[in-house]
């Protein structure tokens, strides 16, 4: 049975050259190409999809929130995202969102067919740079989950309340603490999280989500 191929993809000529060497495969078969985000939209249900190639940056749409709700409707469906994105919120937001595969644009086209089968297979196929950038920031969350998990009990409340805009008067009313103790436990934070400033120290607060 051949793999049926989508393709999302709004540059009709890499699209129409995807799926030119896709039909050209004796063991997959491009049954559809939508060019937008709204054209995917309403005809996407009029086709079974074994492996879908989804653009990230649509004209109408975001190709991530497609995946999003694509892949709820269409669980049996496996979404790659075929870009030239390499941006690594872009790409764990990608995977967040259901897609199985990263792959970018300047792959070569056995690279893509070879994807193709791999997610057809249950294999998470990616660009060996989105690889790289995939491991990399997990291993940075681990880092700073490892770096939060020091702080204590009260450090996390305040670093709570730093990352909900409050000012240190309104934390050591809330805490009912002097500003100095405010001060002592805001420094010894950022030792632990090995930042410089508040900005920092939320942003890794949140990063942790």
């Amino acid at each position: 049975m051949k793999i049926k191929v989508g393709i999302v993809e709004d540059e009709k000529n890499y699209s129409n050259t995807l799926k030119k060497v896709i039909d050209n495969e004796a063991d997959m078969l491009c049954v559809t190409q939508f060019f937008s985000g709204s054209e995917a939209l309403r005809n996407m249900d009029d086709y079974f999809i074994d492996v879908c190639l989804m653009d990230i940056q649509l004209p109408d749409n975001s190709g991530i929130e497609l995946v999003k709700k694509f892949s709820s409707l269409y669980p049996e469906t496996k979404f790659i995202m075929c870009t030239t994105f390499e941006d690594e919120e872009l790409i764990y937001e990608a995977l967040k969102a259901g897609a199985c595969g990263y792959l970018l644009k300047d792959e070569s086209l056995k690279k893509i067919i070879s994807s193709i089968r791999d997610a057809a297979s249950g294999s998470a196929p990616m660009s060996n740079s989105i690889a790289q950038k995939v491991l990399k920031y997990f291993q940075n969350k681990q880092t700073v989950v490892q770096e939060l998990n020091t702080l204590t009990e009260r450090e996390t409340e305040i670093l709570q309340l730093l990352s909900d805009g409050k000012l240190y008067k309104e934390i050591a009313d809330v805490k009912c603490i002097s500003i100095d103790t405010v001060k002592k436990h805001i420094g010894s934070i950022y030792k632990k999280l090995h930042v410089a400033n508040k900005i920092e120290a939320v942003n890794k607060f949140n990063s942790k989500n």
